[in-house]
């Protein structure tokens, strides 16, 4: 990129205001480069240890629920999880299942 264009070229080019621009030039002068920063906050601590248990309890019980599932987590490890920690753990682990309907069945 052309670094001598105006501020209000790049502004309209980029959809950015000044402030920003004014915050990347002064991040590469003090670093070096314009890099995305780490997201502030706390890792999570639930989220590794369910996605890597998670796993065998869904393969031997792939018909339950999402509620059934925590249910199932807290007795074997006696620890309760939400079903918004439960339900990210296995959609990162890619884990679907097709439901099947009860009345539907072929006979």
């Amino acid at each position: 990129m052309d670094l001598s264009r105006p501020r209000a070229e790049i502004m309209q080019l980029f959809g950015v205001s000044s402030a920003t621009i004014k915050r990347y030039l002064k991040q590469r002068r003090e670093e070096g480069h314009v890099q995305p920063k780490a997201i502030p906050g706390r890792p999570p601590k639930k989220r590794t240890q369910v996605e890597a248990g998670v796993l065998p309890q869904l393969q031997a019980h792939d018909d339950a629920t999402l509620e059934q599932h925590c249910a199932m987590w807290e007795q074997t490890h006696s620890e309760r999880v939400s079903r918004w920690t439960m339900s990210r753990a296995i959609k990162r682990l890619g884990w679907t299942r097709k439901k099947v309907a009860r009345g539907n069945r072929a006979q």
